[in-house]
């Protein structure tokens, strides 16, 4: 792409984020996130002006009436996510503005006098980023990576076993569909109690951590003191550096504890539903169709397969906004493309399975 089509596609954006935000702030009720909103449909007016009159002198003709036909697609994410989900969303389209200009801003074609203003619009969608993130940081993404761990699991693990049976009853269906079910509620449990498992110990490990620090606080100062050192020093900091701040320290019991090990504020009975209640979500999608069609197991596996890739589909949307990924299409695809990669590995070794020991159902 040339610098000058970039310099429209950068036009048309900034077009729809004045239109976006616009939206967002007549249909936003909390005040302080609304007047976030306001504040940014008029910076993106502003940074709009600058490349109409960027293209404008350079003699290329943009519309200054643009239809959003990209809005519409942002009110139903607003309307599924939620703000907290979709305010996310937004500052990972701020962060990938804030890289593409940095890119254009060395672009020869710029005049210093408009290479500032970009610096100056650098900087202000930089700002966007700090002002979404700050309203970001109430979502419980533990919760979150939960449901998507087990839901994830629960598509592609079930998916993978009614193909395989798929293989080998093709001629009973409801045979697949049951025993896909039996699987999943099985997987279900084990996914729960990993999980409820996995956080309890979690805990326990740096309860243990903090109990020995209090003893040797109370014993040895110098031995607490010897423990945070080292722990500073594998991190990497400067042996200089982690002495000064083991010295600042040395009379702080609870401030060197919470250095040496993270706090885990997840909860452990609220892990294990999240994550048993999302496999079984999961499961639902590549099951259901082979209790509906009764008359061939690989008919059945087609809705199958095309429901489960429906389902990864979004969550591969979820993951890559709960991670702040840049590319919302690769995740998704490189989900669609597991999950099918899976049941297809799933049907070949059903299909063995079926001519070595010569079932025929």
């Amino acid at each position: 792409m040339g610098a000058l089509d970039k310099a429209k596609k950068f036009y048309y954006d900034e077009f729809e984020a004045k239109q976006l935000y616009s939206y967002l702030a007549k249909v936003e009720s909390k005040k302080e996130i609304r007047e976030i909103f306001e504040e940014l449909a008029k910076i993106e007016a502003k940074h709009t002006k600058f490349w109409y009159t960027f293209l404008s002198d350079r003699g290329v003709k943009v519309s200054s009436r643009i239809h959003n036909r990209s809005l519409w697609f942002y009110k139903v994410l607003r309307t599924l996510l939620g703000s907290k989900l979709f305010i996310i969303l937004l500052e990972m389209k701020e962060s990938n503005s804030t890289d593409e200009y940095y890119s254009y801003y060395k672009d020869p074609i710029l005049t210093e006098k408009e290479r500032q203003m970009l610096s100056q619009i650098i900087e202000d969608e930089l700002e966007h980023e700090k002002n979404l993130g700050k309203q970001n940081k109430e979502v419980n993404f533990s919760n979150i990576r939960d449901f998507i761990l087990g839901m994830n699991d629960g598509l592609v693990e079930i998916l993978g076993t009614v193909t395989g049976l798929s293989a080998v009853y093709q001629n009973k269906p409801l045979v697949v569909g049951t025993s896909g079910l039996v699987v999943g509620i099985a997987g279900a449990l084990s996914m729960a109690i990993g999980a409820y498992t996995s956080v309890r110990s979690q805990r326990q490990v740096n309860e243990g951590i903090k109990s020995k620090m209090e003893l040797l606080f109370n014993v040895s100062k110098d031995r607490a003191k010897e423990e945070l050192l080292n722990k500073l020093n594998d991190s990497g900091i400067p042996d200089d550096v982690s002495r000064e701040v083991v010295e600042k320290l040395s009379d702080n019991e609870n401030a060197m504890a919470n250095l040496l090990v993270e706090e885990v504020k997840e909860n452990e009975i609220k892990s294990a539903l999240y994550t048993g209640l999302a496999y079984l979500a999961g499961l639902i999608f590549p099951v259901i169709p082979y209790f509906f069609i009764t008359s061939s197991s690989l008919i059945a596996l087609v809705f199958s397969v095309v429901f489960a890739a429906i389902a990864l589909s979004i969550v591969g949307a979820v993951v890559s906004i709960a991670s702040e990924s840049l590319s919302i299409k690769s995740k998704m695809m490189e989900m669609v493309l597991s999950g099918i990669g899976a049941a297809v590995l799933s049907y070949l070794f059903g299909t063995i399975v079926q001519l070595v020991f010569g079932i025929n159902a």
